[in-house]
């Protein structure tokens, strides 16, 4: 499985044409205590840069952009009883939804781990 983050801080678990999209670790602390996750529903279809999410934190409200264009398989359900999983776990537990990619040509545009983690350090 390989790991590609966007600069609005998504990232994107490849596993064959499926990918998991949630927010990064450095995007979970920025945001603070999330407190509502809205999620697509099951069969929506996005182009990349689509608005596909909504996480609500004591700070803000920010949108969830897809980091490529597909169609939602599965949506992770458990968020919306238990929004703070993003805080606990969000690159793992704290998945948003994942999707069947369209074109996998547009993770190409995306930062690897390594890339993602210099992007940060400059911010």
């Amino acid at each position: 499985m390989t790991t590609y983050y966007s600069e609005d801080h998504e990232y994107i678990k490849v596993d064959g044409d499926i990918g998991t999209v949630g927010i990064s670790d450095y995007a979970q602390k920025a945001l603070g205590d999330i407190v509502f996750v809205e999620l697509p529903d099951v069969g929506t279809s996005f182009e990349k840069g689509d608005d596909a999410a909504v996480v609500e934190s004591v700070k803000a409200a920010s949108d969830i952009y897809a980091p490529v264009g597909g169609e939602v398989t599965e949506n992770n359900g458990a968020l919306e009883d238990a929004p703070e999983t993003v805080n606990a776990s969000s690159e793992d537990a704290g998945w948003f939804f994942k999707m069947k990619i369209a074109d996998a040509s547009q993770l190409e545009a995306l930062m690897d781990e390594a890339a993602y983690k210099t992007f940060c350090d400059g911010l």
